[in-house]
């Protein structure tokens, strides 16, 4: 994790802070309507648990989840990889939106990297 550039590091972290954005928006609409909110809950929880990660390593901010919280987000994070890969793959070249989801790739690689080393 230390030969990450600081560019790259930028990146991840407001892609992270983006996707929580995102969220608690998703997470608000489907209170309003009623919707089931599980999933929402729970990727907005990994993905929270990713920032902490990340600007505990990078930035020594402390954090204190447990091992529990942490092999969970990552096995979420793992899982909500794919979709982001095919979201990815149906991008057009050059988008904002493929630039996008390839800032989202890295973050999330960078997550699990971050859990992984944290859980050893």
């Amino acid at each position: 994790m230390e030969d990450i550039f600081t560019s790259d590091k930028l990146e991840s972290i407001k892609s992270l802070e983006s996707t929580i954005r995102k969220l608690e928006n998703a997470f608000s609409q489907m209170t309003q309507k009623g919707a089931s909110t599980t999933l929402v809950e729970k990727r907005l929880k990994a993905v929270t648990i990713g920032l902490a990660m990340l600007e505990q390593v990078w930035n020594q901010k402390p954090q204190d989840y447990t091992q529990h919280d942490l092999i969970e987000a990552r096995n979420v994070l793992i899982g909500l990889t794919p979709s982001v890969e095919t979201s990815y793959a149906k991008s057009k070249e050059g988008s904002p939106q493929r630039t996008l989801l390839e800032r989202r790739l890295k973050a999330l690689g960078l997550v699990v990297q971050a859990i992984n080393e944290a859980s050893i």
